[in-house]
């Protein structure tokens, strides 16, 4: 790989989506200032909120509406 051209604060981040209430835990660089304790382990990791994902979006759920 390339030096130089990946993010610095490359760290685990918790994702919520606020429609569904689902969250889940990965790597990555998105800025936040909320923080949230993780169920799974207790330590505290920076909060991402979303106001969609696949827990909520009516394509990966199958309630999909059709509007004529």
């Amino acid at each position: 790989m390339k030096d130089g051209i990946h993010p610095e604060k490359y760290r685990e981040v918790v994702f919520r989506d606020t429609a569904s209430d689902f969250s889940f835990k990965c790597r990555s660089c998105a800025r936040s200032n909320d923080t949230t304790v993780w169920e799974d382990d207790g330590k505290e990791y920076p909060l991402v909120l979303l106001g969609i994902s696949s827990a909520s979006h009516p394509f990966y759920t199958g309630n999909q509406v059709l509007v004529d």
